[in-house]
């Protein structure tokens, strides 16, 4: 009896002892080598870049609490991107930028979406180079009910009355410009916000020529928006519409897509003269 109970308590130690050295030994080795295979590995290459650490509305002005600093392989670094904080903060003398254009979350901080030096969220700094911005009145009709925003792109329609007297209505409408950006609707620039009740007036971005036609067109008659959905680029062939196609409909078309063939005028057919000769005396008549 004696020496089934010293067995047993030789066997408890050994186990003791057993677990004793898988908890000091072979567990820590295990652990250490689970945490080596599951680190990632360093990026190769790797350079900083200043993201957005949440998301930024238009006029926000930028402080450090809105920024950090993410590591990205160089290749997949955006060209402009900020490489430190306080690079993105120093567009002015201790005065910190503006969004200009909405950024996402985690979205890379460029030039691009922020106010130059000491600037304000404007018109001014979407323009692009060699554009000019240049604004024509609307209103609730003209200017697509308010549905033409900062960002889209609309045609410039204008109406005319050609007139000369009450007694008959002359009217011609034509496209002036086409695929035109609309940088902003009354005071507002933001291309996230909602359109306003009434517009007033609508500002575009054209080129110098181009602002000089709607400077005389604004003069000639009515200036009114067309919508483009969006992506449509292309440039129509447009005429001057007057009333009578509206009401009488456009002169049919051929429908093989050429001109018509004009036909030929027939040849005059030759004059036969005859001489009636009724008398002495009598003067000759011609017939023909």
């Amino acid at each position: 009896m004696r020496m089934i109970t010293i067995a047993s308590l030789g066997a408890s130690a050994a186990l003791g002892l057993a677990a004793l050295f898988v908890a000091k030994v072979v567990l820590p080795q295990s652990q250490a080598s689970a945490a080596t295979v599951s680190a990632p590995a360093p990026m190769a290459d790797a350079v900083p870049m200043v993201v957005a650490r949440h998301a930024l509305t238009y006029g926000t002005r930028l402080a450090a609490t809105d920024l950090m600093v993410i590591q990205v392989p160089r290749t997949a670094r955006p060209d402009g991107a900020f490489e430190r904080i306080d690079l993105a903060l120093a567009q002015d003398k201790g005065t910190a930028p503006l969004v200009l254009q909405p950024i996402a979350g985690h979205e890379p901080v460029l030039p691009a979406r922020l106010s130059g030096p000491g600037a304000r969220p404007s018109v001014a700094a979407e323009i692009a180079p060699g554009f000019r911005a240049y604004a024509i009145r609307v209103s609730d009709v003209s200017g697509v009910g308010g549905h033409a925003l900062p960002g889209d792109r609309v045609d410039v329609v204008l109406m005319r009355d050609l007139s000369t007297d009450d007694r008959r209505k002359v009217l011609a409408s034509e496209v002036v410009l086409q695929n035109i950006r609309v940088l902003g609707v009354d005071l507002n620039a933001d291309p996230t916000s909602s359109k306003p009740a009434t517009p007033n007036t609508a500002t575009l971005e054209v080129a110098v020529r181009d602002a000089q036609k709607l400077a005389m067109a604004a003069e000639l008659g009515t200036l009114s928006l067309a919508l483009r959905g969006s992506g449509m680029a292309e440039i129509a062939l447009t005429t001057t519409l007057d009333v009578a196609e509206v009401v009488m409909g456009p002169s049919p078309l051929p429908t093989s897509g050429h001109r018509p063939v004009p036909r030929r005028a027939a040849p005059p057919r030759p004059r036969t003269t005859i001489q009636v000769v009724e008398g002495e005396g009598t003067s000759p008549s011609n017939a023909s």
